[in-house]
């Protein structure tokens, strides 16, 4: 899936010269916590966010310092703190550094570019343009849409279900093939034999899961320590059937 699949259009902006009080309505508004920033050709210019109004004169949060702390501080990073605390225009307290994708861009870019940047949204630029936006709402919205839809009990036998799992844990380069064992009946898959690492235990259960004709996934895998060969037992109880 590309970005255009997703993301939200039009974008709702802000200029520059839009105040604190009405980019906060906005937010609000829109049950949002980011805006684009844009200038008069609806190029970006900035992202204005929640995050630009944790620290405000008018909540009390903004910067303290300590005497001997200010002292050591540069003027130039107190007279920033008190710009942020205290402005009353988008331009004064937007983020300007603005980290952006294309339509065309596919959605492991964005999850990417989110993580790396630790944000939550991003303008979708289309020829210097402001297109649209993508956030992890879209992403969300984007897995709910994309989610396997359950099928009829007649759609696949015990047997067909259990050969899928087998080529799928087989499939997968953490997957211990050779150890495991799949019995099916009615639906219900039971996972027998031995794992040597514990994470192995949650990736089979989840991989079972996502075969649609799977009503319920047991657990009866050991844990062997690679080294000893010391077995411990699953302990964990059934999950409960799929509604």
């Amino acid at each position: 899936m590309n970005v255009a699949d997703v993301m939200t259009q039009p974008a709702i902006t802000v200029t520059p010269e839009t105040t604190i009080a009405a980019a906060a309505r906005l937010l609000l508004q829109h049950r949002i916590s980011g805006l684009p920033v844009v200038d008069q050709g609806e190029r970006v210019v900035g992202v204005f966010t929640e995050g630009d109004l944790l620290r405000r004169i008018e909540t009390g949060t903004e910067r303290r310092h300590s005497g001997w702390l200010e002292f050591l501080i540069a003027p130039g990073r107190l007279a920033e703190e008190y710009a942020h605390a205290n402005a009353r225009k988008v331009g004064e307290v937007m983020t300007t550094d603005v980290v952006a994708v294309a339509p065309q861009d596919p959605l492991a870019e964005v999850v990417r570019l989110m993580e790396r940047h630790h944000i939550k949204r991003l303008p979708v630029i289309e020829k210097g343009r402001l297109v649209g936006i993508v956030s992890r709402a879209n992403l969300v919205q984007a897995l709910l849409d994309n989610l396997p839809r359950p099928v009829g009990e007649a759609a696949a036998g015990d047997a067909e279900i259990r050969e899928r799992i087998l080529a799928e844990i087989a499939k997968q380069p953490w997957g211990p093939r050779a150890s495991v064992d799949v019995r099916v009946e009615a639906g219900i898959v039971e996972l027998y034999g031995s794992i040597t690492d514990e994470r192995e235990r949650a990736a089979l259960q989840v991989l079972a899961e996502n075969d649609p004709g799977v009503n319920t996934v047991r657990d009866h895998l050991v844990w062997v320590e690679p080294m000893s060969g010391y077995v411990i037992p699953a302990v964990r109880s059934d999950p409960p059937a799929k509604t």
